[in-house]
C-alpha cells in the first residue's frame, strides 16, 4: 500500500531573534520537522547574511539538523533575479551556503519584469547546478505575480527544458496570494486558478487582513475566529497530494504560538505527524 504523503511543519530564521542561531535551535527542541534560512541583512546591518555563518556553525547546522530529521531549506535574498547576469556571483555565495548546511532546496522569487523567457532562460542554468548537489528549486509568488504567471511559467519551462521539471516547482505563499491583485483576500481563489500541472513542493503560511504583508502566525489573524480558509487550504493541498514543507514564516514574541499553529495544522491534515521527544537537551552554540 502507498505510504501518505510526508508533510513536515517547521519554521525559518528572523532578523528580529536575539542571536542567528536562536530560531532554528528553538525548532530543533520543540520538535520542528523543517526549518529555513533566510540571510535578510538589511542596509542598517540589521540581520545576517551567508558570511556571518562561519565553518564551524555550517557544520552545526547540517550535523544537529540530520539528527534531528530537520528538512532545511534556504530561502535566497529576495532581491536576487536568476535572469540577471549581475545577480549570479552573490547567487553562488546562497548556493554554497545551502550546499554547507545540507539544504535540500533553495527558494526564489518569481520575477516577470524582464518577461518570462528571460527568467525560465535565467532558471534552468541554476536548476542544472543546484541538482548536482541534490538541492530541489522552488519558485515563490510574490505580491505582484498571480496564478495566471506560474501557469505561463511552467508550461514555458517543459518547453525549453522538460528535463528541469524533476528538480523545480512552486512555493506558494498564502500571504502573498491573499494580496495579490487577482485574488485579494481570497487565497483560496489563487489556488483554484492554479493549472493542476503546476507542481506545488513547498508552501509558506501566515496571515494578513488584505491590507499589508504583516505576516501574522496563521490562527491569530482572520482564521483565529474564522478557520475556514485554512480549512479549504488544507483540502486543496491534500487533493494535490502535496508532499514538502510548510513554513510558519514568523518569529513572534510570543514563540509558543508557533506551536500552537502546528498542532492545529496537524490536526487539520489528520495525518500522524510524528512528535519528536528528546530525551537530553540538543547541544548548543552560540552565534
Amino acid at each position: 500500500m502507498d505510504r501518505p504523503p510526508r508533510i513536515r511543519i517547521g519554521t525559518q530564521s528572523a532578523a528580529s531573534a536575539a542571536t542567528i542561531l536562536a530560531p532554528f535551535q528553538y525548532a530543533v527542541e520543540h520538535g520542528f520537522e523543517a526549518f529555513e534560512w533566510l540571510p535578510d541583512k538589511n542596509e542598517s546591518g540589521v540581520g545576517w547574511e551567508e558570511k556571518d555563518v562561519d565553518v564551524e556553525a555550517r557544520r552545526y547546522i547540517r550535523e544537529t539538523s540530520l539528527k534531528a530529521d530537520i528538512h532545511v531549506s534556504v530561502h535566497a535574498p529576495w532581491h536576487l533575479n536568476p535572469s540577471k547576469p549581475n545577480h549570479r556571483e552573490r547567487l553562488l555565495e546562497t548556493i554554497g551556503f545551502a550546499e554547507d548546511i545540507g539544504a535540500a532546496l533553495l527558494n526564489m522569487h518569481l520575477y516577470t519584469e524582464q518577461g518570462m523567457d528571460a527568467y525560465a532562460w535565467g532558471i534552468i542554468p541554476l536548476t542544472e547546478t543546484l541538482a548536482q548537489s541534490s538541492i530541489r528549486l522552488s519558485v515563490e509568488n510574490t505580491l505582484l505575480t498571480g496564478p495566471e504567471d506560474f501557469n505561463v511559467f511552467f508550461k514555458r519551462l517543459r518547453d525549453l527544458a522538460p528535463d528541469a521539471m524533476a528538480h523545480i516547482g512552486m512555493c506558494l505563499d498564502i500571504g502573498h496570494a491573499n494580496l495579490c491583485e487577482a485574488t485579494q483576500n481570497d487565497y483560496l481563489k489563487f489556488i483554484d486558478l492554479l493549472a493542476p500541472e503546476v507542481p506545488i513542493v513547498h508552501i509558506h503560511l501566515h496571515e494578513n487582513y488584505g491590507d499589508f504583508d504583516s505576516h501574522l502566525t496563521v490562527f491569530t489573524g482572520p482564521s483565529k475566529t474564522d478557520d475556514r480558509g485554512i480549512r479549504g487550504f488544507v483540502r486543496r493541498m491534500k487533493k494535490r497530494s502535496f508532499s514538502g514543507s510548510i513554513i510558519l514564516e514568523q518569529w513572534p514574541d510570543q514563540s509558543s504560538l508557533l506551536n500552537e499553529a502546528r498542532e492545529k495544522l496537524r490536526a487539520m491534515f489528520g495525518e500522524p505527524f510524528p512528535t519528536i521527544v528528546h530525551t537530553a537537551a540538543p547541544q548548543k552554540m552560540s552565534l
